[in-house]
């Protein structure tokens, strides 16, 4: 069944989600509901045709940071300086820059306008975060997320130059500021860095744990 929502801040229970993970439908891109959305396990993906979706899958992607994989080649990317690596320094550059990225399989952008502008105010609200690499001074790569707790909800990442996206993926982890990176959907590239699927469950007792809940 899936669940309309109103003006009310509120979701269903994440366990009654459709197979494809489709939750509830309606509802805002407000600062307060995205929060609590994200404190359930719930996160936004539409695009312009459609209602804003809440979806929170049964299983989730995610990468463990002290599971991370960095092939050799990768770590003489790393090692030969080419990145400087960031965080914070143009937010609103890396999510423009992630809206306008070519994705394989996909026509167009779910990062559409009213996206773009919710998590801006989520950033200059400190919850929203960016990683920027750049390369002779020019921005080729990053990535944006919400932070919960120690749970970093990866949205979205791009690279203009080879291996960009991947050094701002390994920054974020070797941070040490999270337990558990949300990478939400499934790819290979992910995958090979280390990315494993866990269940609804797993996901929910890391979350309620890296926020201090009991």
């Amino acid at each position: 069944m899936i669940f309309r929502l109103d003006e009310r801040l509120l979701f269903p229970d994440p366990a009654l989600a459709e197979e494809d993970g489709l939750l509830a439908i309606g509802g805002d891109l407000s600062v307060g509901r995205l929060l609590l959305a994200y404190r359930n396990g719930i996160f936004p993906w539409y695009n312009e045709d459609t209602p804003i979706l809440w979806y929170s899958p049964h299983e989730r992607f995610v990468l463990f940071p002290g599971e991370l994989k960095i092939s050799k080649s990768m770590g003489q990317v790393l090692r030969s300086g080419k990145f400087r690596v960031t965080c914070n320094t143009c937010f609103e550059d890396v999510i423009e820059a992630c809206s306008a990225a070519e994705r394989k399989g996909q026509d167009g952008t779910w990062i559409i306008k009213e996206m773009k502008e919710a998590y801006i105010r989520l950033h200059r609200e400190g919850h929203a975060h960016s990683v920027e690499v750049w390369e002779a001074g020019k921005l080729v790569g990053g990535l944006y997320g919400v932070e919960i707790g120690k749970i970093f909800c990866g949205e979205s990442m791009f690279s203009k130059v080879s291996n960009a996206s991947k050094a701002a993926l390994i920054d974020l982890c070797q941070s040490g500021k999270y337990k558990l990176i949300d990478c939400q959907v499934h790819t290979e590239h992910l995958e090979s860095m280390g990315a494993r699927m866990i269940t609804r469950e797993e996901y929910m007792r890391i979350l309620q744990n890296a926020e201090g809940k009991s």
